[in-house]
């Protein structure tokens, strides 16, 4: 199959599953702000914060060292596939264990001294997530999009219908009945924990569905190969942690930074977190192409024309990604219906959260150069330059500015790391990127949003009215300078890294 094609298909089913997957998890946003406080859904903000950075310590960054170990074929891949899974067994279980025995402390340090028992459920979850994880990552190297698609909406339907059971349906039988058989199943000491309660049982069921991968555990353990995936994997746990501090640092350290009280803070913590929400398009785009397209780098990587592959792939990936930015910007006033009333005062900080997405996927396609040359280490440190200045634009930004600085201190840095891995690209493992034609795409997407807000401020256009104009512009031109150009790409004609550079000369 033509690489492009088996790419797109690969990320359609991907995406299939993380789109509807994500759609049904964001239709907990309405349940969740319409039923809870601002403060009260802040917890929720918080502790998944929290949870963001343990998710990547725990998954010892083992999932891309199964990748690149298993496609160089000096072991076995069950052999790879089976020294991963038994460290990461008995790793997060003995997390496991060590949170169990020190809940108190730890919710008395994180000012939640009442409810211990979420700290026990939000570790259970990121064990069983850790250990999924891997058994997820033998599907995508195994190309089995299909059978990873349908347990990951098994999961995430199970999720949002224990949410929706527990939030919904036993609060209203409890508000109407405390005596009735669902009454009886609502604890309102318990509140919003219902929703890591409704978590950990969808993780538990993953792992069931996932019994024929794990079974993998009792394969040929390997001491020497374990030896070699942590000096290479061990660099992607620093890369994980300063993702994750650029992409949820902020939601965990709002209410420390900002100026007013702990319940103002959680409030604020609240309304920002729901907004963050409304950017779920293009996380998920970016997701489904990162599943997808991390094994595709990998199994591409020795054909002669891969360079020029990847340069066409990020060509396509930023027109898609402008395409969705435009979609939620133009029309942000219907996405807005998505979040309660009193979370809206924050709806300014989507545009900047939707570009910051925007330029991490473009640090997405960009990253190749130091997993394929196995430089990890060094790409760590663009990571962390990123971390650098998430924390240093919180930390002055907040307290100022409020929440707002936190949306900015995600494009600051996201824009820092695309120059950055672009640079060093360049030297270690040079790209034909079309830089000039990415740029331009991102500006005018950028443009026709600030036109949209022109043509209703001073002509008083209904918003509608000229986000469809807008968005119609862009396809037009989207057409005209790549349409012809892609679709022959598409179809395999003109492939060859010779060609390619001809053809944009």
């Amino acid at each position: 199959m033509n690489p492009l094609r088996r790419l797109a298909s690969q990320t359609a089913i991907y995406g299939l599953s993380s789109v509807l997957g994500r759609f049904l998890n964001y239709l907990l946003v309405p349940l969740l702000t319409y039923t809870f406080a601002p403060a009260e859904y802040g917890v929720v903000a918080e502790l998944y914060a929290y949870m963001g950075f343990l998710a990547v310590v725990l998954l010892f960054g083992l999932e891309t060292g199964y990748f690149r170990f298993r496609s160089r074929g000096d072991w076995a891949a069950e052999t790879v596939y089976a020294t991963v899974l038994r460290v990461l067994l008995i790793a997060n279980g003995v997390f496991l264990l060590a949170v169990a025995a020190f809940q108190q402390p730890i919710a008395e340090l994180l000012r939640h001294p009442e409810r211990p028992e979420w700290f026990l459920w939000c570790a259970a979850i990121l064990a069983a997530d850790a250990v999924g994880g891997a058994a997820f990552a033998r599907l995508r190297a195994e190309e089995r999009a299909g059978r990873f698609a349908t347990i990951k909406l098994l999961e995430i339907g199970a999720n949002v219908g224990l949410t929706v059971f527990f939030v919904y349906l036993c609060r209203r039988a409890f508000l109407d009945d405390p005596e009735s058989l669902l009454g009886s199943l609502w604890n309102p000491a318990i509140g919003v924990g219902y929703v890591f309660v409704a978590n950990l049982a969808a993780s538990l069921l993953k792992l069931v569905l996932l019994a024929p991968q794990l079974r993998g555990a009792f394969g040929r353990f390997d001491a020497r190969l374990l030896a070699r995936l942590i000096r290479y994997s061990l660099p992607m746990v620093l890369i994980g942690l300063a993702g994750i501090t650029n992409e949820m640092l902020d939601r965990a350290a709002l209410k420390f930074l900002l100026p007013y009280d702990n319940e103002t803070n959680m409030a604020q913590l609240g309304i920002y977190s729901a907004c963050y929400k409304l950017s779920v398009l293009m996380a998920l785009f970016i997701q489904a192409f990162r599943y997808a397209g991390e094994p595709f780098f990998f199994s591409y990587a020795k054909e002669r024309d891969a360079r020029a592959v990847y340069a066409l792939v990020l060509s396509w990936f930023v027109i898609a990604c402008v395409f969705l930015f435009l979609i939620v910007t133009l029309y942000l006033d219907l996405f807005a219906l998505f979040i309660g009333r009193e979370y809206r005062a924050g709806l300014d900080v989507v545009p900047v959260l939707l570009l910051a997405g925007l330029f991490l996927g473009i640090y997405v396609n960009l990253s190749i150069w130091y997993k394929l040359t196995d430089r990890t280490l060094l790409g760590a440190s663009v990571s962390l330059v990123g971390s650098a200045i998430t924390i240093g634009v919180l930390l002055w930004g907040v307290p100022r500015y409020g929440y707002h600085a936190a949306a900015w201190a995600h494009l600051a840095c996201y824009g820092a790391m695309v120059a950055l891995s672009y640079l060093l690209g360049r030297r270690y493992y040079p790209v034909p990127y079309e830089v000039g034609r990415v740029i331009g795409y991102v500006a005018f997407g950028v443009a026709l949003y600030l036109a949209s807000r022109g043509l209703i401020a001073a002509f008083d256009w209904h918003p509608y009215a000229a986000g469809s104009l807008c968005l119609m512009a862009y396809v037009v031109v989207v057409l005209l300078l790549d349409g012809r150009r892609l679709r022959k790409r598409a179809t395999g004609a003109g492939f060859g890294y010779g060609k390619y550079q001809s053809s944009r000369k």
